[in-house]
């Protein structure tokens, strides 16, 4: 194993490495959150799709393989169709608006009282999200380094939070669009092909396995439709990809650039749902679906190659940690903290100047820490998951949306739909348990009903704030300070 832990450890400096240099370069608010605004396709596609293709997606992805056969892309496919849509259809306008957060989108859609709410809905999102990001480390560094779980959480989190705290979001960048081509490397060029030729090629795999491994609706339809409402929907309006789509330097950066970021998702989907269906054929009876990718890699990959592959694992994991991470820490900074420090300031409690990069900062080294010691105490990454996408789904889908969508949405409606939503989806995960359907289909059902009723039972929204918004969309309104409203060259 020493030339596999050579290529980690030459992975895991360079990550460092980066993040050191992208601290030389985010001076300002701006920089730090958003990389400037400065984005060009290349760069843009590359780190949105390694933000989104976690370790849920690789690793659990063929573990979905492994169970249910080629149907199992159904998960990481669901992440793709999502990332097209936004990319699609609300990227462009998104980029426009200039802002740093969703709860920012909000406020100025709404008029400036939907946003303490939905960033706490958002905060709890971001932070679940980076805690079961964390929690993977543990698979990785066990199979590598054979070291506890607690010991691998905190090595793994630590690395991510060094960089992330460091550079901010331009650190991020670099590190994730390494970690873009070290997965396409890892995964799709040697671990697929590989695994394929060790099960016998595809007419030893039909030949081993029953003929629903190769139904692409095998998994089920419930299931399906379940992940697109968690997944599909999901992409649509977490505050982890909307950062990303704010550092795109043009809506047709946005726009294209996450267009083939989603496109390369559906293929990254397929290829891990082969590899978990060729490690069914080669271990029939793993008593965990989750260690197929684990096993494969250990047990038939060559020296070196093992050790590029498992660092495509921790790419995969390291660029969804440092996304969640920085998204969680600009909620909590500027949704939360800087309102309630805005209150007080009102209040009469004075102001003094503070510098925001730094403010910054240090609420990312604050959630990081928070993120890794609640990681150590969780063990279940699916339910964490789970927790995660229901809340974001069940609270925020409609009142973001709506207001994208729906002239006649007003902040009343918004608002009781967040608590509505929310309240019913955690309600319901209590009585029938977090990994149940019914949580997220009731919780979207009542969040919509009471979205509708309540916007066309309170007064319209004033003109002036709709006319305000309406400039911001269309690219020509102020923007906060610290965001550049001119393209300029990059990426």
């Amino acid at each position: 194993m020493a030339v596999d832990y050579a290529v980690i450890v030459v992975y895991l400096a360079g990550m460092l490495a980066m993040g050191w240099w992208g601290m030389r370069r985010a001076k300002s608010k701006s920089e730090f959150l958003v990389a400037g605004r400065r984005l060009g396709p290349g760069m843009y596609s590359g780190t949105m799709a390694a933000i989104v293709l976690g370790g849920a997606s690789t690793i659990g992805g063929v573990g979905l393989g492994y169970k249910y056969g080629l149907s199992g892309a159904w998960m990481v496919l669901t992440i793709g169709l999502g990332l097209l849509a936004l990319s699609v259809f609300f990227s462009a306008r998104i980029a426009r608006l200039k802002v740093y957060t969703v709860s920012e989108m909000l406020d100025l859609r709404y008029g400036g009282r939907a946003g303490i709410i939905s960033g706490v809905v958002m905060w709890a999102y971001t932070l679940m999200l980076a805690v079961t990001s964390t929690i993977a480390y543990a698979t990785i560094f066990d199979v590598l380094f054979d070291v506890n779980r607690t010991v691998a959480i905190v090595l793994g989190g630590t690395i991510v939070v060094a960089y992330s705290t460091l550079g901010g979001m331009w650190s991020i960048t670099l590190t994730d669009m390494v970690q873009f081509v070290v997965k396409t490397i890892g995964v799709l060029l040697l671990l697929l092909p590989i695994a394929v030729v060790k099960a016998g090629g595809f007419s030893e795999m039909k030949a081993q396995l029953p003929t629903e491994y190769f139904d692409p609706l095998g998994i089920g339809g419930e299931t399906i439709f379940t992940y697109v409402l968690i997944y599909t929907f999901g992409m649509l309006i977490g505050q982890d990809i909307w950062q990303r789509v704010f550092t795109a330097r043009s809506d047709r950066t946005a726009r294209w650039g996450g267009t083939v970021a989603g496109t390369y998702c559906l293929v990254y989907a397929i290829a891990g749902a082969v590899i978990g269906t060729a490690a069914k054929v080669m271990y029939p009876d793993l008593a965990s679906s989750d260690a197929a990718f684990a096993t494969i890699v250990k047990d038939e990959l060559p020296m070196g190659v093992r050790g590029l592959v498992l660092a495509a694992a921790l790419a995969a994991v390291m660029s969804t940690s440092s996304g969640a991470l920085i998204a969680c820490a600009t909620v909590a900074n500027n949704d939360i903290w800087s309102r309630l420090r805005g209150a007080v300031v009102r209040s009469g409690g004075g102001d003094e100047p503070h510098d925001e990069v730094k403010g910054n900062r240090a609420f990312i080294l604050i959630m990081g820490i928070a993120v890794i010691l609640i990681a150590i105490a969780l063990n279940d990454v699916v339910e964490a998951l789970t927790v995660a996408y229901n809340l974001l789904v069940g609270g925020l889908l409609v009142p973001i949306l709506g207001g994208l969508l729906w002239r006649r949405g007003t902040a009343t409606g918004a608002l009781s739909a967040v608590c509505v939503g929310g309240l019913t989806v955690v309600g319901l995960m209590a009585y029938y348990g977090i990994l149940a359907n019914q949580p997220i289909y009731y919780g979207l059902l009542s969040s919509l009903a009471v979205y509708v009723v309540v916007s066309l039972a309170t007064p319209p929204t004033d003109a002036a704030v709709l006319a305000a918004w309406r400039e911001r969309l269309a690219g020509r309104g102020s923007s906060p300070s610290g965001a550049s409203t001119t393209s300029s060259s990059g990426g």
